[in-house]
C-alpha cells in the first residue's frame, strides 16, 4: 500500500481523538445522553470527591463502547459481530448488568485474569525465578482453577502462605520458590509486595526485618525427581520473636509454624493492608490507576485520592467473605466505570479522582490475540531448554501463555513483563515509535489480513456490489460498532477509487483500522 493510499485510509478510518466536540456536547457514537444504570453507593463516593474540587464527570458511554470495554476488561477479548448486533438490539433495562454477570462467570474470565496473577506471582520457569517448566504448569493450573471456582481471596492467600510439600503436587508452595532470593528477608519482601501492596524499598526498615522472622523456618530440599523440590517448615530450636508490620510483637513457640501465625494476622477483617491492597489493585486494573497510586506502593506518605471510596470497597470485600467477583461487579456496574473516556474537565485532578474512563493501550497478549483473530490462526511457542520441552498449541489464547520465560518478538515489542519482580510497573503498555512502525509496516500483519477466512466473507459482499454492507461488517468486526455516516462516506469514496480491486480495498481498510486508536486502546 502506498503512502498516499495509507494517508487516504487514515483519514477515512477516523480516530476517536479527532472526533471530540466542545464541552457539554454528546460525542457520537461514543457517548449516551442517558444513563443505563442507577447511581450506586460507589458512585456517591466518587461524585463527592469530584464536587469538592468542582470537577464535572463525563456522561455515560454508549452501548457499543460499553460492550467492547466490558469484553476487553473482563475477558481480554472483543465481541463477535453477531454479539454486537444482538446487544444493540436488546431493549432490556438491565442488559449491561446481565452482560457483566455472563462474562464474570465465563471460563474466559479466569483465563484472562490468570495472566494478571501470573505477573504478580512471578510465574516463570527460567532465570532469575527458576521455577522450571513442571512447576510453572502446576502453579498456573492451580491459579486458573482457583479463579474458575471463585475461591475466596483469604483462602487463596492462606493456601500459598501456609502450604508445605512438593512443588509439583502442592502447586501453591511455588509461591516460596518464585523468588530471586530464598532468605527470610526476600520472602518477607515478596509477601509485603504481593499481599500488602507494600514495596520493600519504600517500607520502614523495621517492617520487613520484623516480618522476616515469620519466614525464618522456610526450607527447601530436593528429591530424586528432576527439578522437584519440597518446601517445608524446618524444626525450631526455641521460641521465635517476631514483629508484625503494625508493630505488634509476638513470641512463637517451637511447635507452631510461624507462617500460620502471620497468615492468621494478615487475613483478619481489621488488617490495615490485606483487603485494601486487593480492592485497590482491582480498581486499578479496571480503572487504569489505583485509588492509591501506584497500586503496589501503599504507604503513609502516598495517600488515597478518595479514602471513603477505598474504605467502602474494603468493607464490601470483607462482608462478602472475600468474594473478588463481588468487587468486580460493584465496579463494573457503577456509573464511574461506565463513563465516557472523553473528559468534561481540564482540571489536572480529573484523572486522579476518576472523572472519566481512562484510555489505555491493550495488553500485549490481548492485542496479539486480536491479530490472531483476524488471521484465523494462533501463535505457537516452543521452549526446548530446559527440559521437559514446553510447546504451546496454536489454538490456545496468548493470555494463557503461562510461562514468563517464553515469549516472542511481538510480545517483547509490546511490553510483556519479564515477571522478575512481581511489580505492576513491569508491564509496559505505553505506545512506542517501534510499535507504530510495526503496525504500519509489518509483513506479519499483511499475511494475517491476506489469509483471513473471516475477511473473505466481507470481500464477497464488496464483490457483490454491496459496499455499504461490507463497510458495516468491517467496523463490526474490527471496532465492535457500526460506522457513522461520515465514515461510510469516506470509506465508500476509497472503495470507488478507479482501478482499486475490492479485495485490496477491504484488506487496506482493515489494515488502516488496525492502526486506529479505537483498535489498539481500551476506551
Amino acid at each position: 500500500m502506498t503512502v498516499k493510499k495509507f494517508a487516504c485510509l487514515a483519514t477515512a478510518a477516523l480516530c476517536l481523538s479527532v472526533r471530540l466536540c466542545g464541552a457539554g456536547q454528546i460525542v457520537s457514537p461514543f457517548e449516551s445522553a442517558e444513563w443505563s444504570v442507577p447511581e450506586s453507593v460507589l458512585d456517591k463516593h466518587v461524585l463527592a470527591g469530584l464536587r469538592a474540587k468542582g470537577i464535572e464527570p463525563a456522561p455515560s458511554c454508549s452501548d457499543e463502547v460499553f460492550l467492547r470495554r466490558a469484553y476487553l476488561d473482563i475477558i481480554g477479548m472483543v465481541p463477535e459481530p453477531e454479539d454486537v448486533k444482538e446487544f444493540l438490539k436488546d431493549t432490556s433495562p438491565d442488559k449491561r448488568s446481565a452482560l457483566i454477570d455472563f462474562l464474570l462467570e465465563s471460563n474466559e474470565f479466569a483465563e484472562y485474569w490468570s495472566l494478571k496473577w501470573g505477573d504478580i506471582l512471578r510465574v516463570k520457569a527460567e532465570f532469575p525465578i527458576n521455577l522450571w517448566p513442571n512447576a510453572v504448569q502446576a502453579y498456573h493450573r492451580w491459579i486458573l482453577s482457583s479463579l474458575k471456582e471463585n475461591k475466596p481471596y483469604d483462602i487463596f492467600v492462606r493456601q500459598m502462605l501456609t502450604s508445605s510439600g512438593s512443588n509439583f503436587r502442592e502447586p501453591q508452595v511455588n509461591f516460596y520458590r518464585a523468588l530471586q532470593g530464598r532468605g527470610p528477608s526476600s520472602i518477607a519482601g515478596a509477601v509485603a509486595l504481593t499481599f500488602m501492596g507494600m514495596r520493600p524499598e519504600n517500607a520502614p526498615e523495621q517492617t520487613v526485618s520484623g516480618m522476616s522472622a515469620f519466614f525464618s523456618r522456610v526450607a527447601y530440599k530436593s528429591t530424586k525427581e528432576w527439578k522437584e523440590e519440597i518446601v517445608y517448615c524446618k524444626p525450631a530450636e526455641g521460641t521465635i520473636e517476631a514483629v508484625f508490620p503494625d508493630g505488634t510483637k509476638v513470641s512463637i513457640p517451637a511447635d507452631r509454624d510461624p507462617r500460620i501465625v502471620f497468615a492468621d494476622w494478615l487475613i483478619t477483617p481489621d488488617n490495615p493492608w490485606f483487603a485494601k491492597n486487593i480492592v485497590n489493585r482491582i480498581w486499578s486494573w479496571l480503572m487504569g490507576r489505583g485509588i492509591i497510586h501506584e497500586p503496589d506502593d501503599i504507604r503513609k506518605d502516598n495517600p488515597a485520592s478518595n479514602p471513603q471510596l477505598l474504605a467502602y470497597l474494603e468493607k464490601e470485600l470483607v462482608s462478602s467473605n472475600y468474594n473478588l467477583r463481588h468487587i468486580y461487579r460493584l465496579i463494573l456496574n457503577s456509573r464511574t466505570y461506565q463513563q465516557s473516556s472523553i473528559p468534561r474537565s481540564t482540571d489536572p485532578d480529573a484523572e486522579r479522582l476518576f472523572a472519566y474512563y481512562p484510555v489505555r493501550r491493550l495488553d500485549a497478549e490481548v492485542l496479539l490475540d486480536m491479530l490472531c483473530r483476524i488471521g484465523g490462526g494462533g501463535e505457537e511457542y516452543v521452549s526446548p531448554i530446559p527440559e521437559p520441552f514446553t510447546v504451546t498449541p496454536r489454538y490456545q489464547r496468548n493470555v494463557l501463555l503461562s510461562d514468563g520465560s517464553i515469549t516472542g518478538p511481538f510480545l517483547e515489542l509490546f511490553g510483556r513483563p519479564s515477571r522478575d519482580t512481581g511489580k505492576e510497573s513491569e508491564r509496559n503498555n505505553n505506545i512506542t515509535d517501534a510499535q507504530q512502525r510495526y503496525l504500519i509496516n509489518s509483513s506479519d500483519i499483511q499475511r494475517r489480513i491476506q489469509s483471513s477466512e473471516k475477511l473473505r466473507k466481507i470481500i464477497l459482499l464488496a464483490l457483490r456490489n454491496s459496499p455499504k454492507e461490507a463497510i458495516d461488517n468491517i467496523y463490526l468486526f474490527m471496532l465492535s460498532r457500526y460506522p457513522t455516516a461520515e465514515e461510510i462516506a469516506a470509506a465508500g469514496e476509497y472503495f470507488s477509487i478507479e482501478g482499486i480491486q475490492k479485495t485490496e480495498a477491504v484488506q487496506d481498510f482493515v489494515w488502516a483500522l488496525i492502526n486506529n486508536k479505537e483498535f489498539i486502546y481500551r476506551h
